[in-house]
């Protein structure tokens, strides 16, 4: 590697740090809320999908 390349590197890491220190990190309290807002709706989502199946494969057992 030639040397604009390793400055470029360094150049760019120094930016990450400095954008780093500026992030807005969300409390505790909000990432337990949003993570229990996930799971509950990724249930929901799973037994409604199931219940669907279940309803199409009873259709479709009449049918045949």
């Amino acid at each position: 590697m030639n040397n604009n390349m390793i400055e470029a590197i360094k150049t760019y890491f120094k930016g990450v740090k400095a954008e780093w220190g500026r992030v807005s990190w969300p409390d505790r309290r909000q990432v337990v809320v949003e993570t229990i807002s996930v799971i509950i709706i990724v249930f929901v989502f799973t037994v409604a999908i199931y219940l669907i199946d279940v309803i199409f494969k009873g259709v479709l057992s009449l049918i045949k």
